[in-house]
């Protein structure tokens, strides 16, 4: 099996459901109505978490994506594959983590498993690049 085509498409989910959440963040600041109250808790609380999970929910959205995509054209070891291809997918658990702590109070262990799950798959697809082997012209 080749990895990376359901980051891909893991990606361009999370995506879509992270950009309708960015219209639900418009909505709240500019036509709810209580829309002065969350303007003024702009930079802390609940909103701030809210803009938090947005910008790493579409970032590792693009980065599953990204990795997908590589995964698919790079001769990356089957074995690293796999495991970058699932640590890559556990990140999203991040933006997930904090839309769970906002909404049901959860605690923020999916945050730092996403987190790390994320870093970890980074440095291992950095490292099988640079241990790839490559034809010479």
């Amino acid at each position: 099996m080749k990895y990376g085509k359901i980051n891909i498409a893991a990606g361009f989910l999370f995506l879509a459901a992270f950009m309708a959440y960015g219209f639900l963040l418009i909505y709240l600041r500019d036509f709810a109505p209580n829309k002065e109250q969350w303007i003024a808790e702009y930079t802390i609380g609940t909103h701030f978490e809210a803009r938090l999970a947005h910008v790493h929910g579409n970032l590792f959205a693009l980065l599953n994506v990204l990795v997908g995509y590589l995964l698919l054209k790079l001769p990356v070891a089957p074995g690293a594959a796999k495991g970058v291809s699932w640590l890559t997918l556990g990140g999203m658990l991040m933006p997930l983590g904090i839309v769970a702590e906002i909404v049901l109070a959860a605690p923020p262990i999916f945050v730092l498993v996403g987190a790390i799950s994320m870093v970890v798959a980074m440095a291992w697809l950095g490292v099988s690049v640079l241990r790839m082997r490559t034809e010479q012209a």
